[in-house]
């Protein structure tokens, strides 16, 4: 799949803002509707919450790809450029926009539960076995996401960022947040995804860590990049849960 024509800076930015405020509408829906339908069983609360995530994230991204790359997540957008994919300058419009879209679609969420626009969480979350977690879902998205795009399979990417995630929220005990934007919008419910501002310093630091560590890994295993792409030229997506 190529792209007709080239696709103007004005309209990635909007496909990128879109897309991180319904990443965050989704994961934060989500979460608030497990909690009021499943009341008092974390554990189905948060199988509720990934699976939704997953399957919603997969759809982002077959919209989104195409147009702005569907990053939706700013350690995504430095490591795009660190390998040269895409100018730093438009990572630097990126990421503003994605943290933007992410606020933006936790207030959307709040507001379609009929609650309080803003909330700022209580939910302390920082520790160090949630560092460490987030250092390895942030490393772990980023191999996933550039193994296939340095070896040619770029059309998985939808499919393999989803599961990802989805599988994230178990294996990890910080629930793969894995995402600086959508950990910043968190902040904006009390609500099943909330994160303490308190918390955040540590996630945002863990998320950086992570996504350095996956940059290497990544040189190491696919040093050079296989001739031809299966989709558009800027297709590297993402979310984060």
């Amino acid at each position: 799949m190529t792209l007709a024509e080239p696709v103007s800076t004005a309209r990635k930015l909007t496909a990128e803002l879109a897309g991180s405020a319904l990443l965050a509408a989704l994961v934060v829906g989500s979460g608030i509707a497990a909690q009021r339908l499943s009341p008092g069983n974390i554990g189905l609360q948060l199988a509720e919450n990934a699976a939704a995530t997953a399957a919603g994230l997969f759809a982002l991204i077959l919209i989104f790809g195409p147009v702005s790359g569907a990053h939706f997540n700013p350690v995504v957008s430095l490591v795009d450029s660190a390998f040269g994919l895409r100018g730093w300058r438009e990572s630097g419009l990126y990421i503003p926009v994605q943290v933007a879209g992410c606020i933006l679609g936790t207030i959307l969420a709040n507001v379609m539960f009929a609650l309080p626009a803003v909330e700022i969480s209580q939910t302390a979350r920082i520790t160090g076995p949630h560092f460490l977690s987030e250092v390895i879902a942030t490393a772990g998205l980023v191999l996933v996401i550039f193994s296939l795009a340095r070896s040619g399979r770029t059309s998985w990417a939808p499919a393999a960022v989803g599961t990802y995630i989805g599988a994230a929220y178990f294996f990890t005990s910080s629930a793969s947040f894995a995402n600086p934007a959508i950990t910043i919008g968190r902040m904006f419910t009390d609500t099943f995804t909330g994160i303490a501002p308190t918390s955040v310093p540590g996630y945002l630091t863990a998320q950086l860590i992570g996504g350095a560590v996956g940059f290497v890994f990544i040189r190491f295993l696919y040093p050079t990049k296989r001739a031809g792409r299966l989709v558009a030229p800027d297709l590297v997506a993402t979310p984060m849960s």
